[in-house]
């Protein structure tokens, strides 16, 4: 870890950090904060997938479908119009809607085999935003002259990395330039997000191998066919499934590359002053 003890970190005149862990425990809550006042320089991996690495596709994609309108059709092949995809830190919704859900068609869902290259387009973006970050930290000093920088980094962060490989390469870049912080839910945390998800249920990037075995047993449990699986039905049945996946990977990012925080913890930050004595508290004397 880039800051070894309590001192260390306090003392550092430049303090960065990589938040991670599941989506809605305050990543964005936190960076946010700290961007507001004034002296951090939030960089969103989720923001940057969308903007930098699948913008191209989401708005293609957007495209495609308005080619399907007869008097958008001919705007667009007349130059007519624009069609940009408005993403901010806050609302990725273009970006959840290009991956999309698998299943019928007829409701919204993709063929499973577009809904996979659409997953492996997202792990290549991930996985490219990710080694941005050293650069990012350099662009927020040199060019902004942020003395501090927060990593609001993707929840499928723990898919695209291997964290027992001491040699993994996205995780030793990252460990050379921030301090990896967990922010782990409880047993509560996690019943609410699955409660949140069955009320609106969202796209999710999932692992290769974890995909094709949820996709498998879900048609083997339900018995329906694959042009016939109910997207957003399959998604929620996935959910849960996705969150018990990914809590041992978080938790061994956070032992073997970092520390760990509480989302209850999160939840009671008021500024960055309280984020700094926060994360003291987490690191050795």
């Amino acid at each position: 870890m880039i800051y070894e003890s309590r001192q260390d970190w306090c003392e550092a005149q430049r303090k960065r950090v990589l938040l991670f862990g599941m989506s809605g425990l305050g990543k964005t809550y936190v960076s946010s904060t700290l961007r507001t006042d004034g002296d951090w320089y939030h960089y969103s991996v989720d923001y940057r997938i969308g903007t930098r690495y699948m913008g191209e596709h989401i708005v293609d994609n957007f495209k495609k479908q308005a080619m399907q309108v007869p008097l958008l059709r001919d705007l667009l092949l007349s130059d007519s119009i624009f069609i940009g995809s408005n993403i901010t830190f806050e609302n990725l919704s273009p970006l959840s809607t290009y991956l999309g859900k698998p299943g019928d068609p007829d409701k919204g869902g993709l063929p499973i085999a577009e809904y996979r290259r659409r997953q492996v387009q997202h792990e290549t973006a991930e996985k490219a935003a990710v080694l941005d970050t050293a650069r990012f930290i350099e662009r927020a000093q040199e060019i902004y002259g942020y003395p501090h920088f927060v990593c609001d980094s993707s929840g499928s962060i723990c898919e695209v990395v291997d964290p027992d490989d001491p040699e993994d390469p996205l995780l030793q870049a990252l460990s050379n330039c921030v301090l990896m912080v967990w922010i782990k839910g409880s047993e509560s945390h996690v019943e609410e997000l699955v409660r949140r998800f069955d009320a609106a249920p969202k796209p999710m990037c999932y692992q290769a191998a974890f995909l094709d075995s949820a996709w498998a047993e879900y048609l083997s449990e339900t018995g329906v066919s694959e042009t016939k699986v109910d997207p957003d039905e399959f998604v929620r049945w996935t959910y849960a499934r996705a969150l018990a996946h990914r809590q041992p990977r978080y938790a061994s990012i956070a032992r073997n590359w970092g520390v760990t925080v509480k989302a209850d913890q999160i939840a009671d930050l008021r500024d960055s002053a309280d984020f700094r004595e926060l994360i003291a508290s987490v690191l050795p004397p």
